[in-house]
């Protein structure tokens, strides 16, 4: 164990440990109500360590646990001689930074470089899984889907349209959203429930006092009711609550704590209800684009859920007929029956779409553009467009000129191939002796329409430093002003490609690569 690093089970129910570290990684995100900032930052600095130091730990034990399971499986010479790949999954709604802060975090751990680590969405992993393993009968080309990667802190969505059959070929229809529903407030609710119906007092005593008849109920919730529950079957839930008195106006009797099916129910209700929202939303995205959703996916842990499943196929596989008419009527796609599929090993499909993602590489062509992405200029003073109090003088144009206007690259939604790099032109003025390495921020936006001047709600992505100096000085163009004045001009192009989940940046003039740009992003603190 790394550090007397202490993860997983090895902690007691009842001890201080960090929770959802990960979350910490991407500040853009709101946190769950249970996970507490200063608390995290107390233990953080307690031990020494930075969110991403706690992230490497994490995996680092992970990934040591895992080689010794390996090992055990094909022995140390096999294990020590194999070429290794990793690949992580990060949620479909993070921030460029967070999935950066993630590849550091690998880079910590010993898994290989940050340029050696791949990175897949979640959504996008459970995919590979669901189609390439279980593919939807009667699959054809122009079919529209939706995954919906239910896990225990967020439900991640992402709407896919396939291009092919064989190979299968996928992509992105819609622009991934989601949300914090997932089942982990399923069990802060029940903890709520059972307070209600024992007393905040005697609730508080068991917890104390008696923390494995807690743990006891908590797991029965976790392990039968989360994932087996059926309003149709189940009448009844009966959690055991080993160890308190029998209590008739609390409904304690043996042990057990009997709860209706419309008690679950109601703990369900508002948490499903935004999984829901989520899934119509990303349905409304794919029809106004002119789309039929052909069925939704439905993975991760509290994918497995029947109680979920049995509700989105409600809501979105029992369209009413429509209304008599002697004329016949065609279906416009807003009440079309949608197919809810739950594939076999549906908690595990992320982990195991991951794995066939670094094995047979890529199935998705084409991905939406979660933001906006622009960089600001300085362009020349127009009366009618920017304010007078904005100008400044160029003494190398010798113009009055405005700074800070935005010029946005990729708009949000934007269909973009790996294969297809965006292009940022640029062009800049070097005095002699002057340094040529240059330096912009890239900038993000999640409005549809996005500023025409930087402001500050705008999220700042990375910080990109590109060295000109590896560029022939014969590309530069002298330029002199009318004072005598000699200055260098060189028009260039950064390259950015949208993978998975990762920025990659380039540096070309002419048509010609020169080089890769360093991006920095913004260091992720609690």
């Amino acid at each position: 164990m790394k550090r007397g690093i202490k993860w997983g089970y090895q902690f007691r129910p009842e001890e201080q440990r960090l929770r959802c570290i990960k979350l910490f990684l991407d500040r853009n995100q709101k946190l769950p109500s249970w996970v507490s900032p200063l608390e995290t930052a107390g233990m953080l600095r307690k031990s020494d360590r930075t969110v991403i130091d706690g992230v490497a730990d994490f995996l680092s034990v992970l990934w040591g646990h895992t080689n010794e399971c390996l090992e055990r499986r094909y022995g140390e010479a096999f294990m020590r001689d194999v070429e290794k790949e990793f690949v992580l999954t990060v949620p479909a709604v993070w921030s460029d930074s967070a999935k950066n802060a993630t590849l550091q975090a690998a880079e910590r751990a010993g898994m290989g470089s940050k340029s050696e680590v791949k990175l897949i969405s979640e959504p996008e992993a459970a995919a590979v899984y669901a189609l390439k393993m279980t593919p939807p009968k009667g699959l054809k080309r122009g079919d529209n889907f939706i995954v919906c990667d239910a896990g225990g802190g967020t439900v991640d969505l992402i709407s896919y349209k396939v291009t092919s059959l064989n190979p299968l070929r996928v992509e992105e229809s819609a622009v991934g959203s989601g949300g914090l529903c997932g089942s982990a407030f399923l069990n802060y609710r029940f903890a709520d429930y059972i307070k209600a119906r024992i007393g905040p007092g005697v609730f508080d005593n068991m917890k104390e006092k008696k923390p494995k008849t807690w743990q006891m109920a908590l797991k029965y919730f976790e392990e039968f009711v989360k994932r087996n529950f059926n309003e149709e079957e189940h009448s009844e839930v009966n959690v055991p609550l080993p160890g308190l008195p029998d209590d008739e106006e609390a409904g304690i009797d043996s042990g057990f704590l009997m709860m209706t099916a419309g008690e679950v129910a109601h703990i369900f209700e508002p948490v499903i209800k935004e999984v829901i929202a989520l899934v119509r939303s990303q349905i409304d995205a794919v029809q106004s684009k002119g789309g039929l959703v052909s069925g939704i996916i439905l993975v991760g842990g509290f994918g497995q859920s029947h109680h979920l499943y049995a509700q989105l196929k409600q809501t979105f596989n029992a369209a009413p007929p429509p209304p008599y008419s002697e004329q016949p009527v065609y279906d416009n796609g807003v009440h079309q029956n949608i197919e809810v599929l739950q594939p076999q090993h549906a908690w595990t499909a992320v982990v195991r779409g991951a794995a066939l993602r670094g094995i047979e590489g890529s199935m998705v062509e084409r991905r939406r553009s979660r933001y906006a992405y622009g960089t600001s200029y300085a362009t020349v003073f127009d009366a009618a467009k920017h304010p007078a109090a904005d100008r400044y003088w160029s003494p190398l144009w010798e113009r009055w000129m405005v700074c800070d206007r935005m010029q946005w690259h990729i708009a949000k939604g934007t269909p973009i191939s790996a294969e297809e790099p965006i292009s940022f032109h640029y062009t800049r003025n070097f005095r002699p002796g002057q340094s040529l390495v240059v330096e912009d921020d890239l900038i993000a936006c999640e409005d549809e329409t996005p500023p025409d001047a930087h402001e500050k709600e705008l999220i700042s992505v990375c910080k990109l430093t590109t060295d000109l100096g590896t560029v022939p000085r014969s590309l530069f163009t002298r330029l002199t002003t009318t004072k005598g004045v000699e200055f260098d001009n060189l028009d260039f192009e950064l390259h950015m490609k949208i993978e998975s989940a990762d920025l990659v940046f380039e540096l070309h003039v002419d048509g010609v690569k020169y080089g890769s740009v360093q991006a920095d992003f913004a260091v992720s603190t609690v």
